[in-house]
């Protein structure tokens, strides 16, 4: 409710409007892109494709919103750019050049935006090559030179443009604009999987009574997931008083928020990917001996599979949580940071005390954080294993959606917030 009532206001407000009614303007042209297929495709042959078990494919396809199933000009969806971003964000781990531009404020964030944009179409260049050649070549009708360069084209342009659309949004919309595009395409898929489950009441499939126990059960992990991505641990950091001339500058309070789930759900991404690259091996090899053993011990639809994937999704999911917090969150240069600042954490000497601190504290939110992801990211495979319902992704979905949700949420009340504070001013 206090979402919807965030949005309220928001719309009386002249210049949010306008903002608001931007970013659904461009999410309808992403959309409406969504369903123009590139030239020479049998559809019914992308039919019979995807008609199975896909592995990986069917993520790619979570994330594009049925674009890449359906080969439309948006199939490779923004996929590239994210790539493209965890890239240059491990590389500042890696390598100091990186390193130097993250610290180098605003001009470093552009030089860092410039390399993403052009290492976004360079994969994107080589996933629709891969594409287009590799899994799709059988599903094109005309399969002359002139033609996959033509598809090649029109697939790293449509990347392109979905990237160059998300940055407008940023600019003259509300809300991250990548993400509201990944979100547009997970929410478009909820009209065709609700009419699914009513088709399988109305065939008898499942009863009335199953469907009403996974409502109540997705509102209750809804609710759940809402509380942990807003669950944060304030630090308490206190900054010393110190006299500059005349003036006495210091004496505040603050504090440093720690989120439970600080690494998103990048962690469930990573694993799934590992789990599913064998299935989607085993898409190009059938009727093998390593397909019979994937599909067996490997897949959540074999026996023992199913506990075998849940297990080392849940070992692979709390891995990668403090992997990737690791990356995204530096003790060290944050305790340095408050050093030079003239701050403290109450009762922790500056220095390495503080360092070790911190540490401790965000190995504690990762283990907790870790658990949460990982069932979040077990459930939904389990369910679809032993329900009717088939709703293997439904967690990482969730996770994308709420998340989504909440921040351009909170973008709407700072900006409200501000304009507040400016008619405060006037």
């Amino acid at each position: 409710m206090e979402m919807l009532k965030t949005f309220s206001k928001a719309w009386h407000i002249d210049e949010l409007r306008k903002k608001m009614i931007f970013t659904l303007l461009m999410l309808v042209v992403y959309r409406i892109g969504s369903n123009i297929p590139v030239p020479s495709i049998n559809r019914e042959y992308l039919a019979q494709m995807f008609s199975g078990d896909t592995g990986l494919l069917d993520l790619f396809d979570l994330f594009s919103g049925g674009a890449f199933s359906n080969f439309t000009i948006f199939a490779l969806s923004i996929t590239p750019y994210v790539t493209a971003s965890i890239i240059v964000q491990l590389l500042t781990v890696a390598f100091p050049y990186f390193e130097r531009l993250a610290k180098e404020g605003n001009e470093g964030r552009k030089k860092m935006a410039l390399i993403t944009r052009y290492m976004t179409v360079v994969l994107g260049l080589i996933q629709a090559t891969g594409l287009t050649i590799g899994l799709f070549r059988r599903a094109i009708v005309d399969q002359s030179p002139f033609t996959m360069i033509v598809i090649i084209a029109v697939l790293t342009a449509g990347t392109t443009f979905l990237m160059w659309l998300g940055e407008k949004i940023n600019e003259f919309g509300v809300g991250n604009g990548i993400s509201l595009i990944i979100f547009a395409g997970i929410v478009a898929r909820i009209p065709s999987t609700v009419r699914g489950i009513a088709t399988q009441v109305s065939e008898g499939a499942v009863s009335a009574v199953a469907v009403v126990v996974l409502i109540i059960v997705a509102v209750l992990v809804t609710m759940v997931v809402i509380e942990m991505q807003q669950g944060v641990r304030k630090i308490p950091v206190q900054y010393a008083k110190r006299v500059v001339g005349r003036k006495m500058y210091g004496g505040q309070s603050t504090h440093i928020p720690m989120k439970v789930n600080q690494a998103g759900v990048i962690p469930i991404i990573f694993s799934l990917s590992l789990l599913q690259f064998p299935l989607t091996i085993t898409y190009f090899f059938p009727n093998t001996g390593f397909t019979d053993f994937v599909t067996k011990y490997l897949s959540p639809s074999g026996n023992p599979g199913v506990w075998v994937y849940a297990i080392l999704n849940i070992v692979l999911t709390i891995f990668f949580t403090y992997f990737y917090t690791a990356v995204t969150f530096n003790p060290v240069e944050v305790a340095n940071q408050m050093k030079q600042n003239g701050g403290f954490v109450p009762g922790i000497r500056p220095g390495q005390a503080t360092v070790d601190y911190l540490s401790r504290i965000m190995s504690r939110l990762c283990f907790a954080g870790g658990l949460f992801l990982a069932a979040v990211a077990t459930i939904p495979t389990i369910i679809s294993v032993f329900t009717p319902f088939n709703i293997a992704f439904g967690g990482t979905s969730l996770l994308i959606v709420i998340g989504v949700a909440l921040d351009t949420v909170q973008q709407l009340e700072n900006q409200m917030l501000m304009r507040n504070y400016q008619g405060f001013l006037k």
